[in-house]
């Protein structure tokens, strides 16, 4: 049961689903089937991309994970005593029908007090970054998840959970035209990994440049809001030139360098291409919503694009802070500043989310509010979920109006 209940609309702007093992091949083409595969390895089940066993989600069928919220403390209050990743997250549970499935993810919603929830997937995070050097293979596996979504969850499930499909960038007309598939069966929001994109010649672009215009500009003509979740976006490349290795992202392993170094500089550096590359410029009506990054880039990332104006105005579509108060919203971690961001950003565009079930999130998610402590009553109804609400286009619940 929630902590309390409140007496307006709760809109979380980041639940996961733990997809199942069929969710990237069920309806792969033929001629990709054997891009995504399982294998067996000392009795565990490992995922295999493109014939590289992976190791980013050590159990991708998710017959048993983490329990809900187990790491909330250690990003809470730190992690004093030195434990280890395993001694943190504690003992694991198996997967239950809500993790997996809408009509009991309901149920569940109701025992914890939301009403709404953006559903993001899981297993999805891995696709792009391991399938960068074959952009065709990579559009293919997206869409084949995006048709398992629709079939498994649909895109608006009781006008209560909204999960939302990938788009990927890289041959710009099939991105536009996943984005008119998604739209047609009736997403509300699209998620698009924070990342420089690959590109067929081996190389990767800013998605700020004016090759992506058609897509931007066909967001605009359907008045779709983007999400940009975290992900794997690549840049443990630039961590491994430090340290010597060559492997992929284990997002669960402590690493402390990647922690110093990696932490916001996808999300910064995406926003950062967006805005000076001029594509939000010239899309002003393009909205999107930062999911699971946090809020720690925002303050360094608005003072890096103020000293930026300062000194090379003529270099600028227009005034950079602007332009990200203007068109981004920010879902903040529970342990950080809310209110500071709120401050920063102004209430209408600040997020409640609360990353469940994953071990990394909330296990009681309402008690983000507890954040908000001090804030006007209307600026609280907006984080907790008006604001997402009016994004989405979705209106407000009849218990929120």
């Amino acid at each position: 049961m929630p902590s309390r209940s409140l007496d307006y609309e709760v809109f979380d702007a980041d639940n996961h689903m733990y997809e199942t093992r069929d969710a990237l091949t069920k309806f792969l083409p033929d001629r990709y089937k054997r891009v995504i595969d399982y294998v067996e390895v000392r009795g565990r089940t490992k995922i295999v991309v493109k014939g590289t066993i992976s190791e980013y989600i050590p159990n991708p069928t998710f017959e048993v994970i983490a329990k809900p919220g187990a790491q909330e403390e250690f990003y809470k209050k730190g992690n004093p005593d030195g434990k280890s990743y395993r001694e943190i997250v504690g003992d694991p549970m198996r997967c239950i029908p809500a993790f997996q499935e809408p009509a009991p993810r309901i149920e569940l919603m109701d025992e914890l007090g939301l009403d709404r929830a953006l559903m993001f997937p899981t297993l999805a995070s891995l696709v792009e970054e391991r399938l960068r050097d074959d952009v065709e293979a990579t559009h293919a596996v997206i869409h084949a998840l995006n048709e398992w979504m629709y079939e498994t969850w649909t895109f608006d499930y009781e006008n209560r959970i909204y999960p939302t499909p990938v788009i990927t960038l890289p041959i710009v007309e099939r991105a536009i035209e996943e984005l008119e598939w998604c739209v047609e069966h009736g997403a509300k929001t699209v998620l698009i990994r924070p990342a420089p994109v690959p590109i067929a010649s081996g190389k990767s672009i800013s998605p700020g440049m004016e090759r992506f215009d058609p897509f931007w500009q066909r967001v605009t003509e359907l008045g779709i809001p983007v999400s940009m979740h975290a992900s794997d976006s690549g840049y443990t490349r630039y961590a491994e030139d430090w340290e010597g290795g060559g492997g992929e992202m284990l997002p669960f392993k402590l690493n402390a360098f990647r922690a110093a170094t990696l932490h916001h500089r996808a999300i910064t550096d995406t926003f950062a291409a967006l805005i000076l590359h001029g594509a939000l410029s010239r899309f002003p009506a393009v909205r999107i919503a930062s999911v699971e990054n946090g809020s720690g880039f925002v303050r360094p990332l608005l003072d890096s694009l103020r000293e930026t104006y300062r000194m090379m105005p003529q270099e600028c579509p227009e005034d950079p802070v602007e332009v990200f108060k203007r068109q981004v919203y920010v879902h903040p971690f529970h342990e950080e500043n809310v209110k500071g961001l709120v401050e920063i950003l102004g209430a209408d565009h600040v997020l409640f989310g609360s990353d469940f079930p994953h071990p990394e999130g909330m296990s009681d998610p309402i008690t983000f509010v507890d954040e908000l402590e001090g804030l006007p009553d209307d600026q609280v109804v907006r984080v907790m979920g008006g604001n997402l609400a009016d994004l989405l286009g979705v209106g407000r619940l009849a218990s929120a109006a």
